[in-house]
């Protein structure tokens, strides 16, 4: 069984964390290929060449001849080729919870654009200052918690922890970490999440100064 993983070469990627963090919790074996998107990688005909969006993460089931983009669709591609209980379960079992989980990955990939652009997440993994947030930016901010504040009402979204906790508290520490206001719950769930072993190990990946 071989897994590559293929990220940006900054390691600030939120996808690229959520895949990472996936196939860690799962206790899958990987390596992580790094491609410098500024110089182009995705689009070099090797990498395109099976990466069918050519865009990062992807990730290569080189036992199946398999190759996958999009984080989401990698994600569900691993809880169904490692289920739960032999491996830990990324999505809740529950038909409703599942789809909720699901709903809101795709409104975090979709929605909220000024925050996703004024709070990039080099902010959280390489230093960079940000600006106060613009009024489309606060706007942005205000529907996040406001979702946020709907879902949250213990340490996991769903009784069990699932991909969907990593990929709304990466969201949500795009505003902790830029000293932006957040309620002192929803912060601490976010803090809580960013503190998971898998999480760390993403955190502590090697990133340019």
């Amino acid at each position: 069984m071989s897994f590559v993983l293929y990220v940006d070469s900054l390691f600030a990627s939120p996808w690229a964390m959520s895949v990472f963090v996936a196939l860690t919790e799962k206790g899958v074996p990987f390596t992580v290929t790094p491609l410098d998107l500024a110089a182009g990688q995705q689009h070099a005909g090797a990498y395109a060449a099976h990466a069918l969006t050519a865009r990062v993460p992807a990730l290569a089931d080189t036992e199946a001849g398999f190759t996958l983009t999009e984080s989401t669709a990698i994600t569900e591609y691993l809880d169904e080729r490692f289920p739960a209980p032999a491996s830990q379960a990324l999505y809740p079992h529950d038909l409703h919870q599942r789809a909720r989980a699901r709903q809101l990955q795709a409104w975090l990939r979709t929605d909220l654009q000024a925050l996703r652009t004024e709070r990039d997440t080099e902010t959280l993994f390489l230093g960079k200052a940000s600006a106060p947030l613009t009024p489309a930016g606060q706007a942005a901010a205000a529907k996040l918690l406001h979702v946020a504040g709907q879902l949250v009402h213990g340490p996991n979204l769903f009784g069990d922890w699932s991909i969907a906790d990593v990929d709304l508290s990466i969201m949500l520490m795009r505003l902790v970490r830029n000293g932006d206001p957040v309620p002192q719950a929803l912060g601490a769930y976010a803090a809580l999440h960013w503190d998971r072993p898998a999480v760390r190990q993403w955190l502590a990946q090697p990133r340019p100064a």
